[in-house]
């Protein structure tokens, strides 16, 4: 990869990360039910990383969890940040080898769930330590309701978004240029 690419790479980086911070900072849409929250579309920016690459994925992960640390929001919400660098990495790494996944609306549809198993059970894993043991909490309907049942549904509803946007930006040749998924032949309306 040419030394351009490698920057036109990092800015896409440094761009989904302030994306990535702003979303749940100033959507008008989120429900907090602790120690879950629901933002519309505040997983796309580190989905449409995915699409770039595993090393883009990743650092928008890692920026978007400095940038929740940063702004104060509670360390749970943190945590489960960090453990998007997880399922981004696998999910960048995948795309890398099968770009062709956005194709086709049953590789596309596997590939959202096995993507939002993956961040359920990380979120899922990172949580348990904290709320494990807790008498004050219902764990069962905390952590494996709202945590594990919530993200699979939240993150395959941001994964659908993911995808209609990139068909927008891989019209964009110096984005289609550094990136692993070229192209979305998929169709959501007729």
């Amino acid at each position: 990869m040419s030394q351009s690419n490698r920057i036109h790479r990092m800015v896409l980086s440094a761009l989904l990360i302030a994306i990535g911070i702003l979303i749940p900072i100033i959507s008008p849409i989120k429900v907090i039910i602790e120690p879950m929250s629901f933002t519309l579309a505040s997983h796309v920016a580190i989905m449409v990383a995915m699409f770039v690459s595993p090393f883009v994925a990743v650092a928008t992960a890692c920026g978007t969890t400095l940038g929740f640390l940063l702004y104060g929001f509670p360390l749970p919400v943190v945590l489960r940040a960090l453990s998007h660098i997880v399922w981004a990495f696998v999910g960048g790494m995948y795309l890398k080898k099968h770009p062709d996944t956005l194709n086709s609306l049953g590789k596309a549809t596997i590939f959202n769930v096995l993507i939002a198993l993956l961040h359920a059970a990380a979120e899922v894993a990172i949580v348990v330590p904290i709320y494990f043991g807790d008498p004050s909490i219902n764990f069962a309907y905390m952590v494996m309701g709202l945590v594990g049942i919530g993200t699979v549904v939240h993150s395959c509803v941001d994964m659908v978004v993911s995808i209609a946007a990139w068909k927008l930006l891989v019209k964009n040749r110096g984005i289609v240029a550094v990136s692993n998924v070229k192209e979305v032949a998929l169709q959501f309306s007729k």
